[in-house]
């Protein structure tokens, strides 16, 4: 219980402080946001949580797959400009993007 408690106050404060910097200094929020905090976070708690480094192999190798996939969500918001994108249109264009590369990914995964 108590691990899930601080999992969960590690990660919003984290969020909240990225959020937060974000109206400061969107360079340097741009870069933390960017960097594999979510999965050095989510690696370290579920091997605190699980014990077994096999998995956090997997898991770290299943991450390493998706990151081009998950690129797919910035697409429209490097649009925008060129195409006068409201933020809501590339956020909605950049969900819809995700889930048919995340459809794509796991049809092509099943082959290979």
């Amino acid at each position: 219980m108590w691990l899930a408690v601080g999992k969960t106050i590690v990660a919003a404060v984290l969020i909240s402080f990225v959020s937060w910097l974000s109206g400061k200094k969107t360079g340097l929020a741009g870069f933390i946001t960017a960097l594999p905090l979510t999965t050095l976070l989510a690696l370290a708690f579920s091997h605190l949580e699980w014990g077994d480094s096999s998995q956090s192999v997997e898991y770290a190798k299943s991450v390493f797959v998706a990151i081009p996939v998950s690129l797919l969500f910035f697409v429209p918001f490097l649009l925008a400009q060129k195409f006068n994108l409201g933020f809501w249109s590339c956020y909605s264009s950049g969900i819809v993007l995700l889930g048919v590369g995340y459809f794509v990914h796991t049809y092509v995964v099943k082959f290979f």
